[in-house]
């Protein structure tokens, strides 16, 4: 029996139109805070998010007003949440040491790891406040070190959300603005008469700021480029149709176009799934958006071994992948592409999402391929440096850089090492020649 697909999503080439269609409404709005700065912000607010306040940066007596509308439970529930995303922060920062190496007599190497110097943070508002975001990008880049971290969020009902602001705050944010979408991005990349740029964005965002972040890479850094949020579950007959049903709607929520796949070996466990997700759908709150997602972008996919399901599992490498079998260590040991993976039945994606400590900001759209997601690291530049500090080690590598120079016909580069070894090595180079 080969891979059987029990159930597929919309083809590739029509999520591609769909891509399409949001590309030049970004460049076009984009161009204009460029041109218009902070009008244009203003304008954008006010058509989207229906705000335009005297300033959208909250004020320190703004920030304590609105921390003060967030009940007592939930500023605890606030502070557990970043005491766990801020207790592994710290212990990957630490993982990442600065070196230096004496590789020749005289020849030193080294590379220090040095925080980017001001960091955009994006925190989804709109259908759903993020308040979580705020955790994962905010308190990551304070971390880090980054000495100057801008957070911004949309306005909820005309007004900042607490639970957004006070995350913002107590993650560390030394600028907080209410302000959404393409406006909000552009405008921290890009830089206003009242805002100064910055040199990176992060965070998620619905496929409007995804789209805004793409165009404005390479003026600015970015964590990574974000798709919807993807959800796998990989599972055997060691767990049940309701569990996996519940964890692939848990991220089916997120929006209309968020894709969610069952991989399994089990066709009972398929045939199952599939009911229990109707008769959860039945029940959800969020089932209108659910519904649509799991039409559009559910599979399930049959396998025979449970080789053929790492092998689907690494070709599509979705973003957040939950595990479910009698070997969930073999599936850590021989995932290659993926955002995380959530080992074992107790485990969920929602716990990375909110709370268990691991960043949630992920690679989708199968970019985990060729990158893990956001975490402390993403906010150090790796500098290296070097230093000669003897005569002899000065000609020695001036020598071999003379020939390699001219080998390639580089003759000034070539003479950038000459001048040492006739300057430290007392030897008698001729004007754009090789050294002996």
């Amino acid at each position: 029996m080969a891979i059987q697909h029990i159930k597929s999503g919309k083809p590739e080439e029509a999520r591609a139109e769909d891509d399409a269609k949001v590309r030049a409404t970004v460049e076009g709005i984009l161009k204009d805070i460029e041109e218009r700065g902070d009008a244009a912000v203003r304008a954008l607010s006010a058509k989207f998010d229906n705000y335009s306040p005297a300033s959208f940066r909250l004020t320190a007596s703004e920030i304590e007003a609105a921390m003060q509308q967030v009940s007592t439970r939930d500023m605890e529930d606030i502070r557990f949440a970043q005491n766990q995303i801020r207790r592994f922060a710290e212990a990957q920062r630490a993982s990442m040491t600065d070196i230096e190496v004496e590789t020749l007599p005289g020849v030193i190497l080294g590379h220090r790891n040095l925080p980017v110097q001001s960091v955009g943070c994006y925190v989804p508002g709109g259908k759903f406040p993020m308040v979580a975001s705020a955790h994962m990008s905010v308190l990551t880049a304070s971390v880090a070190g980054v000495p100057r971290i801008v957070a911004a969020a949309p306005p909820v009902n005309g007004a900042p959300h607490p639970a957004i602001v006070a995350a913002m705050q107590l993650g560390g944010a030394h600028e907080i603005y209410v302000l959404g979408g393409i406006q909000a991005v552009g405008a921290m990349a890009i830089g206003t008469e009242t805002m100064e740029p910055v040199h990176m964005l992060v965070g998620p965002g619905n496929a409007y700021v995804a789209e805004a972040k793409r165009q404005l890479y390479g003026r600015v850094g970015i964590d990574l480029f974000a798709g919807p949020t993807e959800t796998m579950v990989i599972a055997d007959d060691t767990v049940d149709a309701e569990l996996c049903a519940t964890d692939l709607l848990g991220q089916a929520e997120h929006g209309y176009n968020s894709p969610s796949c069952l991989i399994t070996n089990s066709k009972k466990l398929a045939e199952e799934t599939l009911s229990e997700v109707d008769r959860i759908l039945a029940i959800l709150p969020t089932a209108e958006t659910a519904r649509i997602s799991w039409r559009d972008y559910g599979d399930v996919i049959l396998c025979d071994t449970y080789d053929e399901m790492l092998q689907v599992a690494n070709d599509m490498a979705y973003e957040h992948v939950q595990v479910m079998t009698d070997r969930d260590d073999w599936f850590l040991q021989n995932m290659q592409s993926y955002g995380a993976l959530f080992l074992g039945p107790r485990t969920n994606v929602a716990n990375g999402d909110k709370v268990i400590g691991t960043n949630h900001t992920l690679p989708t759209r199968k970019a985990g391929r060729y990158t893990g997601g956001l975490w402390v690291g993403k906010f150090l530049k790796t500098h290296s440096y070097q230093k000669v500090t003897t005569d002899e080690a000065a000609t020695l590598i001036g020598e071999y850089g003379s020939r390699l120079c001219v080998l390639e016909g580089f003759v000034g580069h070539a003479e950038q090492c000459n001048i040492r070894v006739r300057r430290y090595g007392g030897k008698n180079v001729p004007y754009g020649v090789a050294a002996e």
